[in-house]
């Protein structure tokens, strides 16, 4: 059974071979790209687990190819380099990079942070999920309490009695209530543009 699936991108053929096949024997499935554009071709037909990205390629750079790959596609990516200067790590944490390998590498080196980036990739999904979950949350919550101030105004209603009123037609409606809220709000606000809705009503 698979580990995984890994995009090995190196424009050097006998790294992208050895890294390829040993990877292959340790259990992953492997998809073997030698430029960016190659990769982003297999990208379009298979979504890998993770990326293992030569930061240095003719045409299409490796930080280039990492920051479309996770934008475009949500793959996490590691940065593979023959040069391990500061200046270079700067650059990949910079571009989202989970890790930076040095050449020459051994697949037995790489394995561990292959799957360290993995869990850190899971965990950083699992952060920005709750994030939005916690963003729709709150921004339902903005909703409702606007939508409760309407009918209070409106219809001379307390907080309470507004409330009960909203939650009513939600569950008359078997919706959640910050929907019918939203929905209360946009069809307010059709109302209060200049002239909403009046020219149809008026004789020609």
């Amino acid at each position: 059974m698979s580990k995984g699936c890994i995009l090995v991108v190196d424009d050097d053929r006998l790294i992208l071979g050895t890294l390829s096949e040993g990877l292959q024997s340790a259990g992953y499935e492997v998809l073997g790209a030698g430029s960016g554009e190659e990769a982003l071709m297999l990208v379009a037909q298979q979504t890998p687990d993770i990326a293992l990205l030569d930061i240095r390629m003719e045409g299409m750079s490796g930080i280039e190819l990492g920051s479309i790959l996770f934008r475009r596609f949500a793959v996490p990516f590691l940065f593979l380099s023959a040069f391990g200067d500061e200046e270079i790590v700067r650059q990949a944490a910079e571009h989202g990079a989970l890790g930076f390998l040095v050449k020459p590498l051994q697949v037995s080196q790489i394995i561990p942070a292959i799957e360290a980036a993995r869990t850190r990739a899971s965990e950083i999904v699992g952060l920005r999920t709750a994030r939005d979950q916690l963003t729709a949350a709150l921004e339902g919550a903005r909703e409702t309490s606007m939508a409760v101030g309407v009918l209070m105004e409106r219809r001379r209603l307390n907080r309470d009695e507004a409330f009960h009123a909203l939650r009513r037609s939600s569950r008359s409606q078997r919706r959640r209530i910050h929907v019918v809220a939203a929905e209360l709000l946009d069809a307010l606000e059709k109302v209060d543009l200049p002239g909403g809705g009046r020219e149809r009503d008026e004789p020609a």
